[in-house]
């Protein structure tokens, strides 16, 4: 979503359609509740950053992946009237934009968030919404070509795991080999040595 990479797809590819990945919005949301959260300890003094201590993924995780101790402890605070509280409803309720399949009841879902976003007196959350704002075209385009980029980052992911467990490879061509054989999870050859 940064806008010298859209400005450069836009002017290179002037007919490819720009999609922004759902993965890289969630995120946006959820460092624009931490920050919230990260606000109000720093303004309601020591008192509070007692009361909020280990609460950090409580407010970041899905609901549906809480443990029963983390759900209790949300419960509790839920009581309290937090800032934080109103960033965490405003970020589930986000959760369902991504259920509409045509655009035109998305972006009226959109329009609805944003307004509770920008009235929630929350500086973090109305910025997300703004960005939103600013790339609603191609965040809906999202509703016409559902893709992800999941499965290669999942990718890159692996192959970062695979440089590191070998601290190195002397060639280009001994880096790829080593992709090929362990992204195709190949058997690994019968060797004459055990190693301890």
């Amino acid at each position: 979503m940064w806008q010298p990479y859209a400005d450069v797809v836009k002017a290179r590819a002037p007919n490819a359609i720009l999609v922004f990945d759902k993965f890289h919005i969630v995120q946006h949301l959820t460092k624009a509740v931490d920050q919230v959260r990260r606000d109000e300890i720093r303004e309601k003094g020591q008192a509070h950053k007692q009361l909020m201590t280990k609460t950090r993924y409580i407010w970041l995780k899905n609901p549906w992946n809480l443990t029963d101790k983390q759900q209790e402890r949300l419960g509790e605070l839920e009581q309290l009237n937090l800032k934080i509280n109103r960033a965490y409803l405003l970020k589930e309720a986000f959760r369902q934009f991504w259920g509409y399949i045509h655009p035109g009841w998305a972006k009226h879902y959109l329009d609805k968030w944003f307004w509770w976003a920008t009235h929630s007196r929350l500086q973090p959350m109305r910025d997300f919404a703004w960005m939103l704002r600013r790339h609603q075209k191609d965040l809906l385009n999202y509703f016409n070509m559902p893709i992800s980029n999941g499965t290669v980052e999942g990718l890159n992911n692996k192959a970062k795991v695979i440089s590191h467990k070998a601290y190195g490879f002397r060639t280009p061509k001994n880096y790829i080999r080593n992709l090929y054989h362990c992204m195709a999870d190949l058997l690994l050859p019968q060797t004459m040595h055990t190693f301890a």
